[in-house]
């Protein structure tokens, strides 16, 4: 999700530390490369600016530091032929860094096979943003990064133009080579003074045609070092050794807000390998994400470490949030969600609309709270000294990290370097940064190089959880049964409150999430939003708001069809309507309506294309066929991100027990720049979405968090994840705007789930998690 407000908060630097700062990856293996090959394509470099490329807005422009295209920042050219390329995003699994330098490479007619890739360390001046979530990175990079390729090539034709003394009208660049009649030159051979041409502007560029793409669009070109994570050779966090490095862990407060009282270290200290215990300063909300506090205990080993924190005697003062109830809180949102709500969107006459209707029909849908819970528990190593501060860590936002490290250091951010190690898994947790600084609070406090290792246990008690949340939908019908209005109320405890004193009600950015940007041909609309203050530390997950979004309204899509007696696609596409782009203005959205960031004239709500995902994911299907008895289908469609997702689940129930067989997922993110990434993260969201469906709850009893690892917060596994999970890509041409994947398929697959549950069994679910087994 965007970091809206932790944008308003990042000050400019000028610092600009070299390049030696940066992380070389060892690359091990080119398997799987390209056909295309050194005698593929030629292509001018100096042809001026080309119809095949006319840039248009993206919200990277408005990020903090927007976008960078500066060549000499991202490629380096060497005289062996190699070419380095700097991959500015932070990868966890979805591609990114592999994806945008292979744009660069293709643009410039570099042969992949001779790309290294080097990750950057945290710094926007130098890069451009970098906070690698929203489902952005392609979107918002992928125009610069051609940008960069394109200048390179020209700076080659350029360089043997002038070695060869001929006009640069008769320099070809093909792959990994510049010729021109009876000049021939490796790249490696013009690399210095490619490297010493001046920065083309854009108008001097030429860009290829999409028929000469080799890698753009072809998913031929699979993640960097996959051979490194699927060996066991790739760095994450917890894999960083430092000489003479401490092993910490934390005791955190169990309630958010509160703080130690006393505690007594003795027993721990008398454990072999355990060197020091110390308090660590607590916060309370709004801290954005300034860590829980609590006690840290220090050894030679993190084993010893744990031992140790399980010595300590802590006598917790557990501050204002110490009666928080989930179910509780639970029972008084529903109440919340029955009352008239702060209007949001208000399109037509709905109050007469349901005056005048022949009847009404109304459905709630809760969600309880949710931890990210990726495969890698957090881990941040720290080294501060009293010339600076050098961290390493998994994170999503590495200059945000950066920024928040040095002002809890009392440095100044020129001072503070911040490597970025492969993620497992980030989903928005590796967003907050409240790890990062706990290790370098620590650092500083003992005079060493520190790991701080979270447990399970922690990541599950001390996370910054997915609201939870109640949607309350009715619709008015007439006569004839025709929806004549809509009346959607949220309420959820909002993300505002981890960065400003909580208002009790969603911001814009929440509500432009599925909510006010509804996209059904409904003559009266109305959007509310209820007051549910929040009790714990509220922050972004996977696909956000959307989540119970998408779950509310597409489960009561099907409940309105089998109410009517209708198929469950005959019904949406009825609720869709018409082929058409929504007018913001004219069907009420708000002013401040939230389009991810992104001009609504680049990308509008197009209903065409939500009705073609689901159209489809169901023909796909085989939707319509006859069932074996205990097996049902359900659909879901949604757009989120920019990006439109259908998905076709298919369940089968024995003895109570949901199994899925076989999921379809039809996406449309505009132009598949990486189809086989595409792909990977639509079948990754079939199985997340699966375990935010049955398992994902996280409750509170006295302000603490009631589960602890996988035995009660527990993943789909290999014996019950979908069996079969089918993507269906809608190809566009390259004038489509590319939009991202890495969220937009999780939001349909609950509702999907339960859409398909009902089908089999005729038992409606309607609270997440809903279990992994149903009454027949």
């Amino acid at each position: 999700m965007l970091h809206y407000l932790e944008q308003a908060a990042i000050t400019t630097s000028t610092t600009s530390p070299g390049a030696n700062w940066e992380t070389r990856l060892a690359k091990v293996s080119r398997r799987g490369f390209l056909a295309g090959g050194a005698a593929a394509l030629s292509i001018a470099a100096f042809a001026g600016p080309a119809e095949a490329f006319k840039r248009y807005p993206v919200g990277g422009e408005q990020m903090p530091h927007g976008l960078r295209d500066n060549p000499l920042v991202f490629v380096t050219l060497y005289p062996d032929g190699s070419v380095e390329i700097v991959a500015h995003r932070s990868e966890m699994g979805q591609g990114a860094r592999t994806s945008l330098p292979m744009v660069v490479a293709d643009e410039m007619g570099a042969d992949w096979s001779r790309v290294t890739l080097i990750q950057a360390e945290g710094n926007e001046p130098k890069y451009g943003n970098q906070d690698t979530d929203g489902s952005r990175s392609m979107r918002h990079h992928l125009q610069s990064m051609r940008q960069i390729g394109a200048s390179v090539r020209l700076m080659l034709a350029r360089a043997a133009a002038e070695q060869w003394g001929v006009e640069i009208d008769k320099v070809e660049v093909g792959v990994h080579e510049v010729s021109s009649g009876a000049n021939l030159a490796g790249f490696g051979e013009l690399a210095a003074a490619a490297m010493l041409q001046p920065v083309p502007a854009f108008e001097e560029l030429s860009f290829k045609e999409e028929s000469e793409f080799r890698y753009i669009g072809k998913g031929n070109v699979e993640i960097y070092d996959l051979h490194d994570i699927t060996t066991g050779k790739a760095i994450y966090g917890a894999d960083v050794r430092l000489p003479g490095m401490k092993f910490a862990v934390i005791a955190r407060p169990p309630v958010v807000g509160g703080k130690v009282r006393s505690f007594d270290a003795r027993r721990a200290l008398e454990l072999p390998g355990v060197e020091q215990v110390m308090e660590l300063p607590g916060s309370i909300p709004p801290a954005k994400f300034a860590p829980l506090g609590g006690v840290a205990v220090i050894a030679s080993n993190t084993d010893a470490a744990i031992k140790g924190r399980d010595a300590l005697e802590i006598e917790w003062d557990d501050g204002p949030h110490g009666g928080y109830n989930s179910a509780a809180f639970l029972a008084e949102m529903r109440e919340t969600a029955k009352k008239p709500g702060e209007i949001l969107r208000d399109e037509g006459d709905v109050d007469a609309a349901f005056g005048s209707a022949a009847r009404s029909f109304a459905r709630e849908y809760s969600q309880a709270h949710m931890v990210h819970a990726a495969m890698e528990p957090l881990v941040s190593v720290a080294n501060v000294t009293n010339s600076g501060a050098e961290l390493w860590a998994p994170v999503q936002s590495p200059s945000a990290a950066r920024q928040d490290v040095a002002t809890a250091l009392g440095m100044d951010m020129s001072d503070v370097r911040m490597n970025v190690t492969l993620l497992g898994g980030g989903f928005g947790r590796k967003s907050k940064c409240d790890d990062v600084i706990e290790a370098a609070l620590i650092s500083q406090a003992i005079g060493s190089p520190v790991k701080v290792q979270w447990t399970r246990e922690d990541d599950i008690r001390h996370s910054f959880n997915h609201t939870t949340s109640v949607e309350r939908i009715e619709v008015a019908l007439d006569a004839s049964d025709k929806i004549v209005a809509w009346r959607h109320n949220s309420v959820a405890p909002s993300i505002l409150s981890t960065f400003a004193p909580d208002s009790g009600h969603q911001f814009f950015i929440e509500s432009g999430m599925g909510h006010v940007d509804m996209p059904f041909e409904i003559p009266n609309v109305r959007c509310e939003n209820g007051k549910a203050m929040a009790h714990t530390r509220i922050g972004w997950f996977r696909a956000v708001s959307n989540i119970p979004r998408a779950w509310a309204i597409q489960s009561f899509a099907a409940e309105l069809a089998d109410e009517l007696g209708k198929d469950q696609r005959e019904m949406l596409l009825e609720l869709i309507g018409a082929d058409r782009q929504l007018d913001p203005e004219a069907q009420g959205f708000p002013d401040d309506y939230w389009n991810y960031g992104e001009t609504y004239s680049a990308y509008p709500i197009d209903t065409k294309r939500l009705k073609g995902v689901l159209n489809l994911a169901a023909d796909k299907a085989g939707w319509g066929a006859e069932m074996l008895a205990g097996e049902g289908w359900g659909l879901a469609v949604h757009r989120s991100f920019v990006t439109y997702v259908a998905s076709a689940v298919r369940v089968k129930i024995e003895e109570g027990r949901i199994t899925v067989p076989e999921v379809h997922m039809a996406v449309d993110c505009g132009f598949a720049v990486n189809p086989e990434r595409i792909r990977s993260q639509m079948e990754g969201s079939a199985v997340m979405g699966m375990t935010l469906a049955l398992h994902s709850g996280v409750t509170y009893e006295n302000g603490a968090v009631v589960q602890s690892n996988f035995n009660d917060y527990p993943m789909v596994r290999s014996t019950n994840f979908p069996k079969k999970v089918h993507t269906h890509i809608v190809e566009h041409p390259f004038s489509v705007h590319a939009s991202g994947v890495g969220e937009p398929g999780l939001p349909p697959i609950a509702p999907a789930l339960a859409n398909a549950v009902f089908n089999a069994t005729g038992k409606r679910l309607r609270d997440l998690p809903m279990g992994d087994t149903v009454e027949t």
